[in-house]
């Protein structure tokens, strides 16, 4: 039996190790850098910033009754989003609290140089090692430890505050909004990280008492006890301060209490900031360690993170690596600059935790009943996802690199490492599987309900044959008849261009004659109107186009051609029109098209386009046929996509007006796969897939299928206005 990880912290510890996880480098080192970006609003921007984190603190809250998990972030997001933002999530909010944890180690140090000549690194070093040790040796040690360091660091910041409220002055708030309202967003996107370690007592859910009760209360009490505070805080700062000396200060808290309290207090301050720098380094260590304990679990991640140490209770391999790259970050790397570039992908991991309990709620996902629910459902997730993304682009250029740089990183290792070893998927896929397979029943519906009658266009050449040219005919008076349309046949001439289009027009040749012959005997055979007639011109393929534009075509009809030899290069005229015809256009490869049956719709792994079920359910109607839809999953699909999908298909079965038979092809490979399943069915519909550059590279598996069967195919190209973007396909395939 595997072990578990012990519940033994209670709700003290945890609104202790959410104070302290959050008061640190916060208020005691960059108030001074806020107050250049926004001046005395810089007051402001602390009580924005707590209310913009309040969503995802909620979010947080409601997801952790939900899933008392070590790994907190990591797992709502994975679980919410699936593993590929999951494993971003957890290496980038790995990475940015052992940056934090090292920035407050060294920020830290700055004031004890106040009392005593210390170097730097040295001493951020050394208190790295103790509190890694600390870590390892458990929890409740941790949590003891933690309410010892709260309980004195917030004893004595109240006593800056009690003592410093009456020492402030009205004139350093002077020009409080001279900085603009870009000024105050700025610096709130600079102090929003003050308030990062509300949450990270989710991380530790597995490891608290009572959690559907503690969490939550421990989240939002702690969430608003540190903003008061941090408010007040600022307050005495820019109230007791000149603001030329907080601004350029590495120790602004020790300049306000040298302003108001005697040596005494200024100790107290000195020993409350290096406690609470200390303290938000321990909750990092804490709290992050856990991040590759929860993914390593999930295969996500080696799995020899996921050993818990057997004397000690703790997942020891995990708290080490931790511990190994803040001693890295600390000895080699400007732990500023990352500590803000960290910062930054910290507020989009938030926007995503808000994305996640969308995709909880919206999923049905069964196991997902939290305890505690977030109020004002989805309104607070949407405000928080819209706040988060406003204040990135008041960050500058770099942290948004940082943060690109955090996320390549993780989909390149998710891609290596983790791929391959997981089989699941996030609540949001199914959402938006959801999502677009509604969107695509309801265009299919409209293209059966608008078009009121299908009119139907036939371009031929002289080189057509007779047999080709009824085929073409036959299939065209069967589209149209469905909707009481008509068929036009048009044979398309192409003359040299020092040839005059009038004295081309005006000769008849044998070709001319016997196809007005033959067409003329069509419409007799067909109970359908049929128009024909010949266009001459210079440019076939544009005459073409031009010509079902000025009759408002709803189909084209072009016989199939095999591409020549320099179609590679410089493509077909055929493929020319079907890049800009305004209509629908059919490629029609027939073979021996007798009695028809059954009718094969296949798509390429997205929702059927509306246009192929359209003249699959035409075709059926008018030849008593019935339909097969057969669609393609891998053999890893989960059965929650099973089941979205043949809901998807029921409900294309029932807009149909024929038997519809539905089956999905479970296959790696379903180009190869559905030659196979096509066979015995008497015409295959099927797209044309891919653009120049994807037929010159990888090829069409679309012609590649209609190659290899032995039955008639109709291959259909939407009009230019119904295809979809590139983003648009790309999305249906990943979730579809």
């Amino acid at each position: 039996m595997p072990k578990e990880l012990e519940r033994d912290l209670g709700l003290p510890a945890v609104i202790a190790i959410s104070v302290g996880a959050m008061v640190g480098s916060g208020i005691f080192i960059l108030p001074g850098l806020a107050l250049k970006t926004a001046g005395p609003a810089v007051i402001l921007a602390y009580l924005v910033a707590g209310i913009l984190v309040l969503p995802a603190a909620l979010s947080k809250a409601e997801m952790a009754t939900a899933m008392p998990e070590a790994g907190g972030t990591y797992i709502y997001i994975e679980r919410g989003m699936g593993p590929l933002l999951g494993t971003i999530a957890g290496v980038g909010t790995w990475f940015s609290l052992a940056f934090k944890g090292a920035f407050a180690l060294i920020g830290g140090v700055p004031y004890l140089l106040y009392l005593f000549d210390l170097p730097i690194k040295p001493v951020a070093l050394a208190l790295a090692a103790l509190l890694i040790v600390v870590n390892l040796v458990g929890a409740k040690q941790t949590g003891r430890l933690q309410i010892g360091i709260v309980v004195v660091m917030l004893l004595a910041m109240v006593w800056f505050v009690v003592s410093g409220l009456p020492s402030t002055t009205g004139r350093y708030y002077g020009g409080f909004f001279e900085k603009g309202t870009g000024g105050l967003l700025a610096a709130t996107g600079l102090v929003f990280v003050s308030y990062a370690g509300v949450t990270k007592v989710a991380s530790i859910a597995e490891e608290i008492e009572d959690p559907d009760r503690n969490i939550p209360l421990g989240i939002l009490v702690s969430l608003g006890f540190t903003t008061l505070l941090y408010v007040l805080i600022v307050v005495v700062m820019v109230g007791v301060t000149p603001p030329n000396v907080l601004s350029d200060s590495a120790v602004p808290m020790i300049n306000a209490a040298e302003a108001t309290l005697a040596f005494p207090g200024v100790v107290a301050v000195i020993v409350a900031a290096v406690l609470a720098l200390i303290s938000t380094a321990n909750a990092g260590i804490l709290s992050s360690s856990r991040y590759p304990f929860a993914m390593a679990r999930d295969k996500l991640a080696p799995p020899s993170l996921t050993e818990i140490h057997e004397s000690w209770g703790t997942p020891s391999k995990a708290i080490t690596l931790t511990g190994v790259v803040m001693l890295v970050l600390i000895a080699f790397v400007p732990i500023e600059e990352i500590a803000k570039l960290a910062s930054a992908f910290q507020i989009v991991v938030f926007a995503l935790v808000n994305g996640a309990v969308v995709a909880f709620r919206e999923g049905d996902v069964g196991e997902y009943d939290p305890s505690f629910e977030s109020p004002l459902y989805p309104w607070t997730q949407i405000a928080g996802i819209a706040g988060g993304l406003a204040l990135i682009g008041f960050m500058g250029t770099v942290p948004l690199i940082g943060a690109v740089v955090i996320t390549v990183g993780s989909i390149l290792w998710y891609f290596y490492y983790a791929r391959e070893r997981v089989e699941r998927e996030g609540a949001a896929t199914d959402v938006l599987r959801r999502a677009i397979g509604q969107e695509a029943i309801e265009r299919t519906k409209s293209t059966f309900e608008e078009i009121e009658g299908y009119e139907v266009l036939v371009a031929i050449t002289e080189d057509t044959s007779a047999d080709r040219e009824r085929s073409l005919v036959r299939i065209a008076a069967d589209i149209a008849r469905k909707n009481d349309g008509s068929v036009t046949v048009v044979q398309f001439d192409e003359v040299p261009d020092q040839a005059p289009l009038g004295h081309a027009s005006e000769t008849m040749s044998a070709s001319d004659e016997d196809f007005e012959r033959r067409t003329a005997e069509l419409t007799e055979e067909f109970d359908v109107p049929i128009q024909y007639g010949e266009i001459v011109s210079h440019d076939a393929e544009r005459a073409v186009v031009n010509f079902a534009e000025d009759e408002n075509a709803d189909f084209l009809l072009l016989e199939r051609e095999d591409d020549p030899l320099y179609a590679s290069v410089f493509g077909t005229g055929v493929e020319w029109v079907t890049r800009n015809a305004p209509c629908d256009v059919l490629l029609i490869e027939e073979r021996d098209l007798a009695d028809i049956h059954s009718i094969t719709v296949v798509t390429d792994r997205g929702p059927f386009d509306p246009q192929k079920i359209a003249i699959a359910n035409a075709l059926a109607s008018e030849t008593g046929s019935r339909i097969d839809l057969r669609y393609p999953v891998d053999g890893s699909a989960t059965e929650t996509q099973r089941e979205t999908l043949d809901e998807y298909l029921a409900e294309l079965e029932e807009l149909c007006s024929v038997p519809v038979y539905r089956s999905v092809v479970e296959s790696d490979d379903p180009t190869r796969d559905f030659v196979s399943a096509t066979d015995p069915t008497d015409v295959l519909v099927i797209g044309t897939d891919g653009g120049r550059l994807r037929s010159n590279l990888f090829g069409r598996p679309a012609d590649w299928i209609v190659d290899s069967v032995d039955c008639t195919a109709v291959q259909i190209q939407p009009a230019r206005s119904e295809r979809p973007g590139v983003f648009r396909r790309t999305i249906e395939r990943i979730v579809f």
